[in-house]
């Protein structure tokens, strides 16, 4: 199927896909499937664990308590499921693990450390307005798609050194990869086809993109340049690790933000009482964006597999070999974890959520999306403070990251 993607890591992704598809079983059934599809999901997720720690998955176990999920992620006969995401090899370095995932966090942390990610605030807060401009003066606007979606993809393509005016390519390649209502029905084989033809393209933009760079005398203060001089235990990184690096970062940068922001938008369109509060005390911004973190939990669900038997603290005994899924949703929404989880204060604390995942493979870019995140919300609040959904609407939200792919305001 593509010169790019060898037969080994078609199987590979076949068997990823596969691996979701068992892991989206759980949740089939019609109270679930109507619960996710809402934008009030988290009474479900509560119901459930009060009747059970885990629910049973064709070939191993759905985690939903925090403890449980904490105990796994930081266990170190614990795998990733999923290794292939933008790439032909395992994603660099949510791919990997042990020994190889330290080498490239060691190397990747700092470039998304607190102090690298404010000189980007400017930034941030200016194109958040130029895409405000476009539609304030009209009253009424898809917020996913013209201002949640496109926002944080252009921010993190200018932090690539990338040109902009390609978004769409880039939000395509996006879309191939990952899960959203269309493609949760598609066979595994249909989900391998697509995939593979994501990553040949996203290989031979890259590949052009770095045979570019090599001609020039500087390669770049950009992310792409820090990559070609960036060395790893004393040796440069080579064109295959660049490309899954870049590969993996992209699929980070272009989709988790962007479906953070419409989960918030549409949270506080519809809690106008929540949003007088940030409005009349902006400082709890950051506390808020925590908070809304935590209760509409966008990345919803991840997987693993273990290596070795394993006993969790409920006291249930996972079998070596086993897929385990990890419920982020229901743990942010564990009552042994938060008091009274179904009600969203704003300035929780402490507020332990792990909204960014947990353990060794904790989210690489969460400190650029908390800026992101904290950054856009100020601004369209100053610009557009007072807005609803539009009348006779139903969001409907699906995919993972989870969001409101269709999310009409006005105002």
């Amino acid at each position: 199927m593509s010169d790019v993607v060898d037969a080994h890591v078609q199987q590979e992704l076949l068997e990823s896909a596969q691996r979701q598809q068992r892991m989206l079983a759980v949740w089939s059934g019609p109270e679930a499937t109507a619960a996710r599809a809402s934008a009030t999901p988290q009474e479900y997720y509560v119901t459930e664990m009060a009747t059970a720690a885990t629910l049973p998955l064709e070939g191993g176990i759905q985690l939903l308590k925090m403890e449980d999920i904490i105990y796994v992620n930081r266990h170190r006969d614990t795998l990733q499921a999923s290794k292939y995401l933008g790439s032909s090899r395992p994603a660099i370095p949510l791919g990997l693990d042990g020994a190889e995932h330290r080498k490239y966090r060691k190397l990747l942390d700092p470039v998304f450390s607190p102090k690298k990610v404010e000189p980007l605030i400017p930034q941030v807060r200016q194109l958040a307005h130029d895409l405000i401009d476009g539609f304030a003066d009209t009253g009424t606007v898809d917020g996913y798609h013209d201002w949640a979606e496109p926002l944080p993809s252009s921010i993190f393509l200018t932090i690539l050194g990338l040109p902009t005016d390609e978004l769409d390519d880039f939000l395509h390649f996006k879309n191939l990869i990952l899960n959203n209502a269309e493609t949760e029905a598609f066979t595994p084989e249909e989900q391998t086809t697509r995939r593979i033809e994501a990553i040949t393209w996203i290989h031979t933009y890259f590949n052009t993109a770095l045979d570019d760079r090599a001609t020039r005398s500087q390669p770049g203060d950009d992310l792409i340049g820090l990559l070609l001089t960036t060395e790893v235990e004393g040796t440069r990184l080579n064109r295959e690790e660049i490309l899954d690096i870049l590969g993996l970062l992209v699929i980070a940068g272009l989709d988790t933000v962007a479906a953070s922001l419409a989960c918030f938008l549409s949270y506080f369109a519809r809690h106008p009482h929540d949003r007088a509060k940030v409005l009349d005390n902006p400082e709890l911004w950051p506390s808020a964006i925590e908070e809304l973190m935590r209760f509409e939990s966008p990345v919803v669900e991840g997987g693993r597999i273990v290596t070795a038997d394993m006993e969790l603290p409920s006291g249930t005994t996972i079998a070596a070999g086993s897929l385990v899924g990890i419920s982020w949703h229901a743990a942010n929404l564990d009552p042994d974890a938060f008091d009274n989880p179904l009600h969203v204060d704003l300035q929780r604390s402490p507020n332990r959520h792990i909204g960014f995942a947990s353990g060794f493979h904790r989210c690489l870019g969460s400190h650029l999306a908390r800026m992101e995140m904290i950054i856009a919300m100020q601004t369209w609040h100053d610009r557009i403070p007072n807005y609803q959904i539009a009348p006779n609407t139903e969001l409907i939200y699906s995919g993972n990251p989870r969001a409101p792919h269709t999310l009409p305001l006005t105002w």
